[in-house]
């Protein structure tokens, strides 16, 4: 299992320092935090990201989503393993769950790309797997072109627990791709 090799050849990973909230990349050695998580109250712990939103993941999430290639949440799942596993571990999560989608969204592509990320790191890391507690109430709109703003008011009600779920006390998400946190946050 490999990521297309023009993919691969474009893909950086996050070098430190990295932001401590958000694990983006910070410009400068003697910040701790990104500009948007200096500017933002996040409503999560941490956030860690194993790559630079570069041209070689922006395609290798493009062909995972758009074009049926599963087998990447493998390959992702080994990468965060591997840089994070010990740092997961710490955080003793009780599950990990991935962001949904909406059921509309589960019909046409016939999976949950982050559902198929977190299914085989919770594997890898012998942690519970729940996909079903967390619920996508309603179809969004992609945030690939949204600002700030747009991206919380497209998410306003977007999410919802299951009636009659188990209470975790900690909980990892699982998403394909972190930007600003907006989704996490919603």
């Amino acid at each position: 299992m490999n990521i297309c090799p023009w993919c691969l050849k474009y893909i950086t990973y996050i070098k430190e320092p990295a932001c401590l909230k958000c694990g983006k990349a910070l410009e400068d050695d003697n910040r701790e935090y990104c500009k948007d998580c200096t500017d933002k109250q996040h409503l999560f712990n941490q956030a860690v990201s194993v790559y630079e939103y570069s041209e070689g993941i922006k395609q290798s999430i493009y062909n995972f989503k758009y074009h049926n290639k599963r087998e990447y949440a493998e390959v992702y799942a080994d990468e965060i393993s591997g840089r994070y596993g010990d740092v997961i571990n710490m955080w003793q999560p009780d599950v990990i769950m991935p962001v949904p989608i909406h059921v509309s969204k589960l019909k046409s592509r016939g999976y949950n790309q982050a559902g198929l990320i977190a299914e085989s790191l919770s594997k890898k890391l012998d942690i519970e797997y729940n996909e079903h507690s967390l619920i996508r109430t309603r179809a969004t709109s992609p945030m690939k072109d949204l600002n700030d703003i747009q991206r919380t008011k497209n998410l306003q009600k977007a999410f919802k627990i299951a009636d009659n779920v188990i209470i975790y006390n900690k909980v990892l998400i699982v998403d394909d791709i972190y930007t600003t946190g907006t989704t996490i946050d919603a």
